[in-house]
């Protein structure tokens, strides 16, 4: 079955960086399209980040553009996000997820989810 397993969260001081990673296995890695959203107790899940199977088309939520940056390794099944310059309003729970056929910045177009890594920002 398809598993996407996060990991790179952790707790971080203001302006710091951190790099997420999400390996995929049980599906064709190269032919998905690659999210992340982030979700905070209560609220719904925000998208933050999208990769095309290619690695060539790239779009950002408008919070973090300029910041944050995806990337992905189809030899090793792996999406990346690197966090920098991060803020107290980043800290969330963040997914990965997996979409098949064409870029979406909406939560409910994933057919696949990670359970998440936990990113604090301290102020």
């Amino acid at each position: 079955q398809v598993q996407l397993v996060e990991s790179g969260g952790g707790l971080v001081q203001d302006a710091g960086s951190l790099r997420l990673s999400c390996a995929a296995s049980g599906l064709t890695f190269s032919r998905y399209y690659m999210g992340w959203f982030r979700q905070t107790s209560g609220k719904a899940r925000d998208f933050v980040a999208v990769i095309s199977p290619g690695g060539g088309d790239t779009s950002y939520s408008d919070s973090v553009k300029g910041r944050f940056t995806i990337s992905r390794d189809n030899i090793k099944n792996t999406v990346y996000l690197q966090m920098n310059n991060l803020q107290p309003e980043d800290t969330a729970l963040y997914y990965c997820a997996a979409r098949y056929t064409s870029i979406s910045t909406s939560p409910e177009r994933y057919a696949y989810w990670g359970q998440g890594t936990q990113v604090t920002v301290s102020s």
